[in-house]
């Protein structure tokens, strides 16, 4: 007779916890028709999901959809409480509720989940709620386990690139730099192999970093992987394509041009920290695959690549490759 009473009573729970879930819906639902009469918040949420949460909600509510997120193991039930939380973390006054309710912890446990989909949604939450200094400080515990999502997500994923998002806004002051060192690796690597949009996201966190002076030989000493030259495939054919640094290949004039800009201002950053080294940078340290030989060190290709860029028609693209010229 225990197993069937064991089992009744997770089936209840779980039924308790959908309508908690169903409830809060509702709540969030008289919210969003009450912004709608002009009483308006931010802009919409982060998440693509329907949008389950509002300023509306109390710390009472809050309270009880955090011990809603510990008490079940339902993914479905944690993916909506964490959407919820989410929604609800794009309002300032509920950044600090939520950190005052213990519930970053709550939230931060989620991210060693087993379902990418609750790793996802945790991320998503830890990212509205990281818009608050004091929150950044306790979310910057987490920043090494964020850093190893992001190596082991599948490349271009949802949850790739959600990690990527909470790692520029822990990026935006120099603090937790030092925390993300040994994934540099892999934001190089995810710049020659992801989509436009992982690109984007990456290169959000690498100049972020490269802002810092403190990393720039960190940032130099990286390794950059090399690919075939584009532009030569209607050349001879029966010449191997000659290999180059794939960094290199951001600076063309026909990249996406918020990839290019973003290019621009991490290889500014860059050579602007290394001018102002006073000669302390000392060139055997580095590979000749390194970030420095590619951008630095008086690179040929890089040169031709800004001379290039000179005549580019966008004008913030010329700025930024004036920018370089004269540091």
């Amino acid at each position: 007779m225990g197993e069937p009473r064991g089992a009744a009573a997770r089936a209840a729970a779980m039924v308790l916890a959908a309508g908690a879930c169903y409830c809060l819906w509702r709540l969030a639902a008289g919210g969003r028709r009450a912004r709608a009469q002009g009483r308006g918040g931010p802009g919409p949420p982060a998440d693509n999901s329907p949008p389950v949460s509002t300023h509306t909600m109390d710390a009472d509510a809050l309270q009880k959809l955090i011990h809603l997120l510990q008490a079940t193991d339902d993914p479905l039930i944690q993916e909506q409480a964490l959407i919820t939380l989410s929604n609800s973390a794009a309002f300032s006054v509920n950044q600090d509720i939520i950190r005052n309710l213990d519930g970053l912890s709550v939230i931060g446990g989620m991210l060693s989940d087993s379902v990418p989909k609750v790793k996802e949604k945790a991320l998503n939450a830890l990212n509205n709620l990281s818009m608050n200094i004091k929150n950044q400080e306790e979310i910057q515990v987490y920043i090494t386990q964020v850093c190893r999502n992001v190596e082991s997500a599948p490349l271009n994923s949802d949850l790739q690139l959600a990690a990527l998002r909470l790692l520029t806004n822990m990026s935006v002051t120099s603090d937790y730099h030092h925390k993300m060192i040994n994934s540099i690796p892999c934001f190089l690597h995810l710049l020659s192999e992801g989509t436009e949009r992982t690109q984007i996201q990456v290169l959000k966190v690498l100049v972020n970093l490269s802002a810092n002076p403190a990393m720039t030989k960190h940032l130099l000493r990286a390794q950059v992987s090399k690919t075939k030259s584009r532009g030569l495939e209607c050349c001879c054919i029966l010449l191997p394509l000659p290999k180059v640094p794939s960094l290199l290949l951001l600076f063309d004039s026909c990249i996406n041009r918020d990839i290019l800009l973003r290019a621009l201002a991490f290889a500014a950053n860059l050579k602007k920290n290394v001018n102002n080294e006073d000669g302390t940078i000392i060139q055997d340290q580095y590979s000749e695959d390194s970030v420095f030989f590619t951008l630095c060190r008086d690179s040929v290709p890089f040169a031709q690549k800004l001379a290039s860029l000179l005549h580019h028609p966008d004008t913030e693209v010329k700025e930024q490759v004036v920018r370089i010229l004269t540091q």
